[in-house]
């Protein structure tokens, strides 16, 4: 049984490691109305276990909710490392297999980066926090997922070409409109790169 406890804040959450759960509270926005905050707040937490849930069953690793509450997910905790701390090309590989099966299914995690997923002790990935994700089958949609785990990489990895086509190779072999998806990725990339000059 694990004993550290550790607390982060991230924009939407407050998230609290304690023994062998993972307490996640959304945190009021004093600048919202109050009911209409209590209302986003309870709603964003049931949906984003839903969907934690629906990939769950869709055969993408995650970690098993143990518990809702009104503005509180509770959830197993993942034994391993952030994916951008162990990352090569086979874990990369691995991560757009599971990409592919989530966009398949119409699932947008909303903020795929290497932060978000784990690799396990057991040495599977696990996708962790779905607070931004929703569930769409538009081509820009899963493009700007793409899009933002590419730049993840990019970022923080010095071989980000290598990983991307590793990515692109494990989506391309589990989601048959890859190919659409990755050219609208390019440009989104692009039209960064336009706004940016």
């Amino acid at each position: 049984m694990r004993s550290s406890n550790e607390r982060f804040q991230c924009a939407e959450a407050i998230v609290e490691l304690k023994g062998e759960l993972v307490y996640k509270r959304r945190i009021e926005k004093r600048y919202r109305v109050r009911e209409i905050d209590e209302r986003i707040r309870k709603e964003r937490t049931k949906s984003e276990a839903k969907i934690i849930s629906e990939a769950r069953r869709k055969g993408v690793p995650t970690p098993i909710i143990v518990d809702v509450e009104e503005y509180e997910l509770v959830m197993e905790r993942v034994d391993g490392n952030l994916a951008k701390e162990v990352i090569d090309e086979d874990v990369s590989e691995r991560i757009g297999e599971f990409v592919g099966i989530l966009h398949k299914n119409g699932i947008i995690h909303g903020d795929l980066t290497t932060s978000n997923i784990m690799v396990g002790k057991d040495n599977r990935i696990y996708f962790i926090d779905f607070g931004l994700s929703f569930i769409e089958s538009s081509t820009e949609a899963r493009g700007v997922d793409v899009h933002v785990f590419f730049q993840s990489l990019k970022g923080t990895h010095e071989s980000h070409e290598q990983l991307k086509e590793s990515f692109i190779t494990g989506y391309k072999r589990t989601f048959s409109d890859a190919s659409q998806v990755l050219k609208r990725a390019e440009e989104i990339e692009r039209r960064g790169r336009y706004v940016e000059r």
